[in-house]
């Protein structure tokens, strides 16, 4: 197996270590680093991003420092990992304020005189962890994985990050042994780099 440059964003925004989202990712990491992969990691609860007010901001402002480290890390990666909570049927809004700072025009796509725009960050593989606290078929047949879908098309697919693996984890307040499971499955995910 070839080492991968892995990319991990720890979409949480509550830093207490306690969140089922925080142990997914630090079981992600651990497994992925036990193989060999590189693995550089962003918290979005450490780096609170603010998000955008205006177009001037997105499309001519420079973006501050956290924001231009977290978009060399995405040129670094070979494969990004995300990770988050569904709140309110979404990803929480710091999550969303990160790629509305990171993902700008000039960076993660290029307008075109005609067309549409070009992709700028083809060649990179993501998975999508979602956590909740509903069942995950409920969510799959009931929300259609609104959201999800949302973030896969409408950001990593329109800058050119495909293939989109996904992991639904649904109640997780509930069964412990789920989750136990749930952790060693991200290991192993770590460990072969998806």
């Amino acid at each position: 197996m070839t080492a991968k440059r892995i990319l991990l964003i720890d979409g949480h925004p509550d830093p207490d270590r306690a969140r089922f989202v925080h142990a997914l990712a630090d079981r992600y990491a651990e497994g992925a680093e036990a193989a060999g992969h590189r693995v550089r990691r962003i918290d979005i609860a450490a780096m609170a991003p603010d998000p955008l007010i205006t177009r001037h901001q997105w499309e001519k402002a420079d973006p501050p420092s956290a924001v231009a480290d977290a978009q060399s890390a995405l040129v670094w990666a070979e494969h990004i990992v995300i990770f988050y909570p569904l709140w309110l049927g979404d990803m929480p809004a710091l999550l969303k304020a990160f790629f509305e700072q990171v993902m700008r025009p000039g960076f993660a796509f290029r307008y075109r005189k005609k067309g549409f725009p070009e992709k700028a960050l083809k060649g990179r593989s993501a998975h999508v962890v979602v956590t909740m606290g509903m069942p995950a078929f409920a969510y799959r047949l009931y929300y259609h994985a609104h959201s999800l879908k949302s973030l896969e098309r409408n950001i990593l697919k329109f800058v050119g990050i495909a293939p989109v693996r996904r992991t639904i984890i649904g109640n997780v307040e509930g069964d412990g042994d789920a989750r136990k499971t749930w952790l060693q499955t991200m290991a192993k995910n770590g460990r072969s780099g998806r």
